[in-house]
């Protein structure tokens, strides 16, 4: 566990009280190591974490959990967010290539563009994944310095270029996109779509999001998106956008989307614009998924400007909550932790059906603890029935 700055602190001790819930009431146990990181450390310590979070989180967890990371003034001496090293290292260092990010508007909540769909309390209008390749691209030399920086490697100096045409002082950042990288979460994507299609007894389409008429980099991840859909799934509807037109699709026909895969960069961007169908960063979780491990974080930031007043939305943590007991329960084959994840996303879901109390950022007054209390309190009554 890693509450990290500001907000993360307290959306994250509402995630704990829901836990400690599922603890005593289901089958379920978690040993937990609470780690202390972030800018205020940074700034209390001169650490972005103490030594060995790393080795702890690489070595001794089945699953991370993140409050968020950034504070006012908090800078490393080369420029660098401090804190960097723990999101970024773990991304880059623990090889998390997928960045999953559910959007779903659930019933009793109106997005931000209101009236553009007849039915807007229809939450099956907006019900997607968006998966974002989360070590390559643009963020690939960040990425790199703070994973380096996590695992005591010394920092490799980047080549410098030049750029015909330009004069005077230049900034620039490498955007690698490669066969593997592409390959791995595309077909990361495809699996899911199979998973949800599953679970959700519909059909789901994969769309692939790019810039492949301009950039090489998008021309290679789309030419491997076509290769694996044509070879290993061919019974799969595909669709293909470039980024620009996409933004527009997305706010006006989210009810056509399913599975989502897209660039580093792209993915980022995209993501916190989907978050406007859902309610709001408030609303949006996401996880970080390799090979071998697992790091779940709400989609915000640490809000440093609301910090300590307990008014924050904790639902995108909650949900991220909810994703480590679904991707827990699947990887461990553990019918209990699936059942938690039911759980948590039907005492979600109820809560907001039948009006129960929401944050400023939704319209209304609740504190943050108060709707972590309300959403501990279905899931006791749900589990006391299940179990």
């Amino acid at each position: 566990m890693l509450p990290g700055d500001g907000t993360g602190k307290e959306v994250i001790a509402e995630a704990m009280r829901v836990l400690s819930v599922f603890e005593k009431n289901s089958p379920i146990s978690f040993e937990i190591t609470e780690i202390p990181c972030g800018g205020e450390y940074y700034l209390e310590t001169g650490k972005e974490w103490p030594e060995g979070s790393f080795e702890h989180c690489r070595d001794n967890s089945d699953a991370i959990l993140l409050g968020a990371i950034g504070w006012p003034g908090a800078r490393l001496p080369n420029g660098d967010l401090a804190g960097g090293q723990v999101i970024l290292g773990l991304r880059s260092g623990l090889n998390l290539y997928a960045n999953v990010r559910p959007v779903k508007l659930f019933q009793g909540i109106k997005h931000k563009v209101h009236g553009v769909h007849k039915d807007i309390w229809n939450s099956d209008l907006v019900d997607m994944v968006m998966i974002r390749e989360n070590t390559e691209g643009l963020y690939h030399s960040l990425l790199r310095r703070m994973s380096q920086k996590a695992i005591g490697e010394k920092d490799e100096p980047m080549v410098i270029e030049k750029f015909p045409g330009l004069e005077g002082e230049v900034a620039w950042d490498a955007r690698p996109i490669s066969r593997k990288g592409s390959e791995r979460v595309i077909k990361f994507a495809f699996d899911l779509a199979e998973h949800r299609q599953n679970k959700l007894g519909k059909a789901q389409k994969v769309t692939c999001v790019d810039k492949s008429n301009v950039t090489r980099g998008c021309q290679l991840f789309r030419q491997i998106f076509n290769e694996i859909a044509e070879n290993e799934h061919p019974n799969v509807e595909i669709n293909h956008a470039y980024i620009d037109a996409f933004t527009m699709w997305l706010m006006r026909d989210p009810e056509t989307l399913d599975v989502v895969v897209l660039p580093n960069m792209f993915g980022d961007i995209a993501t916190d614009l989907a978050s406007v169908l859902q309610g709001g960063m408030g609303m949006a979780g996401s996880a970080n998924l390799g090979p071998k491990h697992m790091l779940f974080e709400p989609v915000h930031g640490s809000s440093p400007k609301h910090a300590g007043k307990n008014t924050v939305n904790p639902m995108a943590t909650l949900s991220s909550l909810q994703l480590m007991f679904e991707a827990l329960g699947f990887r461990k084959n553990d019918s209990d932790l699936d059942k938690c994840a039911d759980i948590l996303m039907q005492a979600m879901e109820e809560h907001f059906a039948e009006g129960g109390c929401v944050t400023y950022d939704l319209g209304g007054t609740a504190s943050t603890s108060d709707v972590g209390t309300a959403i501990a309190n279905r899931c006791e009554k749900l589990l006391k029935d299940n179990f």
